[in-house]
């Protein structure tokens, strides 16, 4: 049993027993049968999704229930099956950078920079100082926004209606942030090969240092209304806890993994960006419980925007993106006075710029874990093979460890903090 609460102890293989077992023995023999086979008629199997409206994504869970037991767990998945990757095999590099950003919508930033990163390793293309800041700003800025909505509707899952108005009140002034420095809320396509788009306007730091200023009070307020609220301790605290070796073998990374005491994180690890220049601390739990990968993200939050403050305060001059005019469009104020711009950016758009054959696995912390990309290239202006190790895939391996033994309620719990994406599992 893997979380808190006693529960039956009649395991898994129960649900396999058949009456044909039972059959052809004496009434004394069939004592102890009996008893197994009126188990075994009290389970019942159920679909959770993939149509119900609660469901995090389109997700169906095959569940076997003794009573409001969970005997056993099967995610189910491919209902918003997109064919991303593919997709991104059919176009240029240029062109596949708006379909690697819908697959994980709320990371959307994560998924353009593990794009963008891998193809800057094939072309081995060095991004200026001032891009791998301004990258690093909006990185942060998007985990702030995907931890709020994952607090705001795990709180809502567990009846805190209130906590999800206070979450989307603050993501929805990161997304104003996004449409001042990229003209787009939501899948922005900021992030070009070579750097980003364009630098950040007139009055952008401004906005953002107010935000920076009274956002922690902000998660204070969380804080007050979760870390000693009886319900939300009964429903989180040693319930759904995964050893961390198991975590291990299932290849489970990101938040999940630092809630049971794994100090893992790519930005510590392997620094990537300008990752190495900053101070920051990464959260750990203890037992790996609800509770334990609750306060991780809420650290997570508060680390997040101290490393925002210093890319501000040492965000260097210079050019957002790199002076190579095979692979980055010219300058839009020479489109207007010069040919030769006006080709380049016409060929570049329609067909984009070859990259030499070689593959490369290019992996980055997103929100939900590591988050990779593997690119296979041909020499020509397409990728022959793209791939993403998406952690949300990954990580709904541990789902089943999580929640048999426990209550079919906690399973809602388990899924909330789970924390998954399903445009990024089925991409």
């Amino acid at each position: 049993m893997s979380g808190g609460r006693s529960a039956p102890a009649h395991g898994a293989d129960v649900i396999a027993r058949t009456s044909a077992e039972v059959v052809g023995t004496s009434p004394v023999e069939r004592t102890g049968a009996d008893e197994a086979f009126e188990i075994e008629q009290e389970l019942m199997t159920i679909n959770l999704g993939p149509h119900h409206p609660a469901t995090h994504g389109v997700l169906r869970l095959l569940v076997a229930l003794e009573g409001e037991v969970v005997r056993d767990l099967k995610p189910i998945i491919g209902y918003v099956h997109t064919g991303i990757e593919k997709n991104c095999e059919e176009k240029s590099y240029w062109k596949a950078i708006p379909f690697v950003e819908r697959m994980d919508y709320l990371s959307y930033f994560f998924n353009a920079q593990a794009f963008c990163g891998c193809v800057e390793k094939l072309l081995e293309l060095d991004i200026p100082p001032r891009a791998k800041y301004l990258r690093v700003i909006h990185l942060e800025l998007n985990r702030l926004h995907s931890h709020l909505v994952w607090l705001g509707t795990s709180a809502l899952d567990l009846g805190a209606m209130s906590m999800f108005f206070y979450c989307f009140r603050d993501r929805d002034r990161i997304l104003d942030i996004f449409e001042m420095s990229t003209g787009q809320r939501m899948h922005t396509r900021y992030f070009q090969v070579g750097g980003v788009i364009q630098d950040i306007p007139l009055g952008f730091e401004r906005k953002l240092r107010a935000f920076l200023k009274e956002f922690p009070s902000r998660v204070d307020q969380y804080e007050a209304l979760l870390t000693n609220n009886e319900i939300f301790l009964h429903r989180t605290k040693d319930i759904g806890i995964v050893p961390r070796e198991r975590l291990l073998e299932l290849g489970v990374t990101g938040p999940l993994l630092r809630a049971a005491g794994e100090p893992w994180d790519l930005r510590k690890v392997s620094p990537y960006l300008a990752y190495g220049d900053f101070d920051f601390k990464i959260p750990i739990g203890t037992v790996g419980d609800g509770w334990d990968r609750f306060i991780v993200r809420i650290q997570e939050m508060r680390e997040s925007v101290k490393i925002i403050e210093q890319a501000l305060d040492g965000l260097p001059e210079g050019p957002w993106i790199a002076d190579d005019r095979k692979v980055v469009l010219p300058p839009r104020h020479e489109l207007g006075t010069s040919m030769e711009s006006l080709i380049h950016h016409f060929k570049l758009v329609t067909e984009g710029f070859r990259v030499p054959p070689g593959e490369v696995y290019y992996p980055i912390e997103a929100p939900r874990g590591e988050l990779g990309c593997f690119i296979v290239a041909d020499g020509s202006a397409k990728p022959a093979r793209v791939h993403f190790r998406e952690p949300s895939f990954v990580n709904l391996q541990a789902l089943r460890d999580m929640c048999v033994g426990d209550y079919v309620a906690d399973l809602i719990m388990n899924l909330a903090m789970l924390d998954p994406v399903l445009g990024g599992i089925d991409r």
